[in-house]
Order: C-alpha cells, then sequence, then structure tokens
C-alpha cells in the first residue's frame, strides 16, 4: 500500500529499562532498611524484567488466559489447568530468583526487604503469577507449627527450581495456595461448612467447598474445614504420597475483571484426604500469620503496580510534544507527574518500612507489624486503582488499548489487592480488634508516628488529630466500628507520613506533607507549583 502518512510524535516502547536502577524510591529504600547488600541479584532481575520478550511474555500471559481442562482424552477427571508457556517462562524466573522463600531459606538482615524487592520487580511487569508466589512465601510461618509437616514441604517450598506438573508425589519443589472463604461466609471463615472427619492413620477426609481458590494448578494448599472444636487448618496436597490424584475437583475458573493470568477457581472436596496443620479449632489462630504475609504483599503488589504507572506515564510525556513543547515541560502535566510519583514513593516507602518489620523479631517490631501491616493495607490497595486512572490518562487514547500497552491492565489489575485477603470494611474492622486485643500494638504505631514530629507542624497536628481518634475508639468501642475507616486512613498517613519524614528526599516529604496532609481531599495534579514539581517528577 502506497505510504499515506509519516508516524513521528509517539513514544518509543519503554524497554530495556532497567526496573532496579531507574527506581529511585526503592533503590534508596532498600539501602535505608538494609538490603543494600542485594543490588546485585536486585540489578539484574530489573534487567530481565525489563526486556521487551518479557513484557511480552507478561502481554501474552494475560490475554492467552489459563484454560479448566477437567478431563483427559479417556475421561478420566484430571482437574488441570493450562497455561500458555509465558506465564510459565514468567513465574519459572520469579522462583529461581528467590521472589518467593529467599528471606526464609536464606535469612540474614535485611532478608525481607530484598525479598520485598524482588516480589515488586516481578510483580510490576506482570502481576498474576505473584499471587502464588506470594503464598508460597506466606505459607512457611504456618508450615512450622508442625514440625512433621514443616521438615516434609519447607525443603520443596524454599527450592528455587519450578515445573508446572504435578508429577507423581516426589516432585522436587513446591507451590502452594490457599482455600479458606465459602459462599455462604467469604471473610466470615467461622461460618464455614466444609467439614473434615479424623482418619485412624492420623489423616483427615474434607467434604465441602471453597467459593475462591486462587492458583489451583499449586502443589498443594491450606484448607480450612470444621472439626468438633471448630475451624480446623489442614495442608490439602494435589497429589497423594503413593503418587494418585487427590479429589480436588475444580469447578471452574472465576471470570474476573482483571488479574486474568491468575487462575481463580471455585473447588469442591469430596473425601479429599488432608493433614491437620495445628491444633483442632485453632485453624483461624495456624493460618493468620499466612494472611499476615499476604496482606504485606498486596501492599508491595499495589506499591509495584504504582511504580509502572507513574514510570509508563512519565516515559510516554517525556517523549511526546503538544502545543508547542514535550509534554513532561507543560506545567500542568509536571504537575500530574509529580503527584503520581509522591503517591507512589508514599506507597513504595511504607511497604519496604513494613517489610523491614518482619526481618525485626523484637517484641515491639513484631506487636508494630501485627497493626500497621493491615492499617497500611487497607489504604495503599485502596490509592492504586485511582493511580492507576490517572496514569492511563497521561496516555490518552494509548492509555486506553488493551494490545501493546499496559496501563489498561493496571487498572483492571489495581482493585484486586483491595479485595484480596480482606476488602475494607474487614481490613478496618480488623485494625480495630488488633487495637483492642493487644494495646502494645497501638504503642508501637504511636512510637513509629513520634519519631517524625517536630520536622513540620501539619504533621504533627495529624498526629496530634489521630491519637485522639484513637482514645476515641479505646473510649467507646460500641461506636467505634462507624468510624474505623477515618481511623485506619488517619494512622496510615500518619505511618507513611512518619516514613518519608524520616528517610526520603525534602522534595517528596515537602509534596505528601502538602498534598496528604494539609489538603487532602484533590484530584492528581493540584500540589503546590511553589513545591519541587519537576524535581519530583525527574524521579518517576
Amino acid at each position: 500500500m502506497t505510504a499515506t502518512h509519516d508516524v513521528f510524535n509517539q513514544a518509543p516502547p519503554r524497554v530495556d529499562v532497567n526496573e532496579y536502577t531507574s527506581h529511585v524510591a526503592l533503590t534508596e529504600a532498600v539501602d535505608v532498611y538494609g538490603g543494600a547488600w542485594a543490588t546485585e541479584a536486585l540489578t539484574a532481575a530489573g534487567k530481565l524484567v525489563g526486556r521487551g520478550d518479557f513484557q511480552r511474555d507478561a502481554e501474552l500471559a494475560n490475554t492467552i488466559t489459563p484454560k479448566l481442562v477437567s478431563h483427559d482424552r479417556w475421561g478420566h477427571r484430571i482437574d488441570d489447568v493450562e497455561f500458555h508457556p509465558a506465564y510459565h517462562r514468567i513465574i519459572g524466573e520469579a522462583i529461581a530468583h528467590g521472589a518467593h522463600t529467599s528471606c526464609w531459606s536464606e535469612p540474614r538482615d535485611g532478608a525481607h526487604v530484598a525479598r520485598a524487592a524482588m516480589f515488586m520487580q516481578f510483580g510490576q511487569i506482570e502481576p498474576g503469577h505473584a499471587c502464588p508466589v506470594s503464598m508460597t512465601h506466606a505459607v512457611v510461618p504456618s508450615l512450622r507449627v508442625d514440625p512433621t509437616l514443616a521438615d516434609q514441604w519447607l525443603p520443596r517450598v524454599f527450592s528455587r527450581e519450578y515445573s508446572h506438573d504435578l508429577g507423581t508425589g516426589h516432585k522436587p519443589s513446591a507451590i502452594f495456595g490457599m482455600a479458606m472463604t465459602e459462599k455462604q461466609g467469604g471473610s466470615d471463615v467461622r461460618a464455614n461448612t466444609t467439614r473434615a472427619v479424623a482418619q485412624a492413620d492420623g489423616t483427615y477426609l474434607i467434604t465441602g467447598h471453597k467459593w475462591f481458590c486462587s492458583a489451583p494448578q499449586s502443589d498443594a494448599f491450606l484448607v480450612l474445614a470444621q472439626t468438633e472444636p471448630g475451624v480446623t487448618c489442614f495442608v490439602v496436597p494435589r497429589v497423594l504420597p503413593d503418587g494418585t490424584r487427590n479429589v480436588f475437583a475444580v469447578q471452574r475458573l472465576k471470570d474476573k475483571l482483571g488479574n486474568k493470568s491468575n487462575a481463580s477457581s471455585e473447588v469442591e472436596f469430596a473425601q479429599t484426604v488432608g493433614w491437620r496443620l495445628g491444633d483442632e479449632g485453632a485453624g483461624v489462630k495456624t493460618i493468620i500469620e499466612m494472611v499476615n504475609q499476604t496482606r504485606l504483599d498486596c501492599i508491595l503488589g499495589s506499591a509495584a503496580g504504582m511504580r509502572q504507572s507513574v514510570a509508563e506515564a512519565a516515559w510516554h510525556v517525556r517523549n511526546r510534544s503538544a502545543f508547542g513543547a514535550t509534554l513532561i515541560d507543560q506545567p500542568a502535566m509536571t504537575a500530574v507527574i509529580a503527584d503520581l510519583q509522591v503517591e507512589a514513593e508514599a506507597a513504595v516507602w511504607t511497604g519496604i518500612r513494613l517489610a523491614a518489620a518482619y526481618d525485626d523479631d523484637s517484641e515491639e517490631s513484631t506487636a508494630f507489624r501485627r497493626l500497621a501491616t493491615a492499617v497500611g493495607k487497607y489504604w495503599v490497595c485502596k490509592r492504586g486503582p485511582n493511580h492507576a486512572y490517572e496514569a492511563l490518562e497521561c496516555l490518552g487514547g494509548n492509555g486506553y488499548t488493551e494490545t501493546g500497552f499496559p496501563l489498561s491492565r493496571r487498572y483492571r489489575e489495581q482493585p484486586v489487592m483491595a479485595v484480596w485477603e480482606g476488602s475494607g470494611n474487614v481490613i478496618a474492622l480488623d485494625v480495630l480488634r488488633a487495637m483492642m486485643r493487644d494495646p502494645q500494638s497501638v504503642e508501637a504505631v504511636d512510637n513509629e508516628m513520634a519519631q517524625a514530629l517536630g520536622e513540620y507542624r501539619d504533621y504533627d497536628l495529624h498526629v496530634e488529630r489521630t491519637r485522639k481518634l484513637l482514645a476515641e475508639a479505646a473510649a467507646d468501642p460500641g461506636r467505634a466500628p462507624a468510624m474505623a475507616r477515618r481511623l485506619t486512613e488517619s494512622m496510615a498517613i500518619a505511618l507513611a507520613g512518619s516514613v518519608l519524614i524520616r528517610q526520603a528526599p525534602s522534595e517528596i516529604t515537602d509534596a505528601f506533607v502538602a498534598g496528604r496532609i494539609v489538603d487532602p481531599g484533590h484530584m492528581y495534579g493540584v500540589l503546590d507549583p511553589r513545591l519541587d514539581l519537576a524535581g519530583i517528577a525527574a524521579r518517576a
């Protein structure tokens, strides 16, 4: 066909950018919180995930989505899930780089921080695979409740080899999933009806269903079921020790808004074999640390998504002109990119600070993370969707296009972080429960806020207001649920502000205080122009 026009003023693909060395907030936070020793590995991973072929795999994994294969060609029920090879390449690299369990298998100062940074890089480019990676990471503390099961499973969980074949029961590596919620109960797992009956050999037979079971292709799952004393936790493998398939009937895959590359499912158990993990009736206690760890990964995943969003938006506006100037140099666009960057940096610093709390098992740090993880999960994950939308808009029609541009995919992805492991009200009420049951956690969070007092008058006033809300909730438990969201939001902003004031560059902190504390109700792009907006945007 005869050429009709020249193609110009289009941004080139954002490929072959090292996603670690170019992410200044992440590199700064990793250094501050003890993970600098992992710089070489993180830099290598940043180069990998920034490559064009890796990004193409991310696109393929989300456009050629998982398919349920319930039976083999001869009619035997197999309940397998087929993925595009791109998905297996991505999760295989994430496992090989230790994004799952490196902090447990190779413990040292800063190990959780380094693992968090590794997890974020892979999740930034392809978030769907991060679900089974996260659950495999999070299962470790729960498995350690039972030394026998820990000895059986942890070497496989720590492996950096990945195979999507379930094998015959002697596979040297393992990916874990989790199955808690049911149709009638959702987050109220005590309303579960799935039951488990003890057998003479020490196993249990489980009968019932799960309404949400992510990554049903995993090698094993933590499953909640009722026994006589109450909700109990079980390890349920897909393949039994004798090499036969356990009963794990995948009814269908969920057709979700986003998170397309991740196979979420409904499953049924019919005399399914499980091994009890923890005491009967103590299932919630046994699985809660897994939940806390996955909530932290929700924060990290949302922060990684914010990084992708602002990085893609900044790349576009640096490479496109309009009305006589490059877009990034147009004051209105500079303000938008700067505001998006402030939000992303606050999320990154918060996530890495929380990861550092899991590197410290002192009494105060343990108390801090019990409350602060829920607080951070509520706020950071809620900020993700609107942030993704604003970044998408920076690209105009290209941002709204599915093929070749990742921001429409990111826009559909971000809400899952706010829903997974407890949506808004569930998390806010969990914050109240943590406060009431563990006053030391409130003291620990207050100590964190107090460390940043005296630098910004407006921050000091915000902390004073937050303390008043805490006192009101403690004094009137009956009224507290109605103010739970307001209280959680106030604590989250105070926590992020504390980290930024103490650790981040002044231009970021100035903008955070001005735009999230002094004038918190605005849309993106209306920060005070007297701030160093160009300097902030340059960090994107």
